[in-house]
């Protein structure tokens, strides 16, 4: 299944987001942070490209943070970039499509300086939740070991 425009309508709107993030990526840390924040998305170009803008209340300090989306021309997958309030420059970007409801996106990055595999999951969405991960691999995808975890619940104001 190849993905459409659109795949990212069901984010468009406000919500409340519970965040889990590992304490240390990649160094065999089981210890998780918890914190709130908030979420508003909103799709571009008729369904081409789609927007979140975050606001997390990390407890090692509140930053924001924005996603941007783009269904590619021809192949009709989709690309995400990452920015960090706390870091110079976009991420490169993370492709990928959904099959059945889940959308699986699947880059390159580094940590401390070594190359990574990074993976995102976009599932369990429905019209008031939706659940988004992220995993880093050190051995070009054979294991994953997730890092973070937001659930989002749609806020009461839409």
């Amino acid at each position: 299944m190849i993905a459409v425009m659109g795949d990212f309508a069901f984010q468009t709107g406000s919500w409340r987001v519970f965040h889990r993030k590992l304490e240390r990526r990649l160094a065999g840390s089981n210890d998780w942070y918890e914190f709130g924040g908030r979420c508003r998305a909103w799709e571009l170009m008729d369904g081409a490209g789609n927007v979140d803008d975050h606001e997390l209340d990390d407890p090692g300090g509140a930053y924001r943070a924005a996603s941007l989306r783009r269904c590619e021309p021809g192949t009709r997958a989709w690309s995400i970039w990452w920015w960090d309030s706390r870091l110079a420059g976009v991420g490169p970007p993370v492709h990928g499509t959904f099959v059945d409801g889940i959308g699986t996106f699947r880059g390159e990055d580094e940590l401390d300086g070594k190359p990574i595999a990074v993976r995102y999951v976009w599932s369990e969405i429905t019209a008031t939740s939706a659940r988004w991960e992220q995993a880093f691999s050190e051995d070009g995808g054979e294991t994953w070991e997730t890092n973070f975890v937001s659930a989002f619940t749609r806020a009461d104001d839409e």
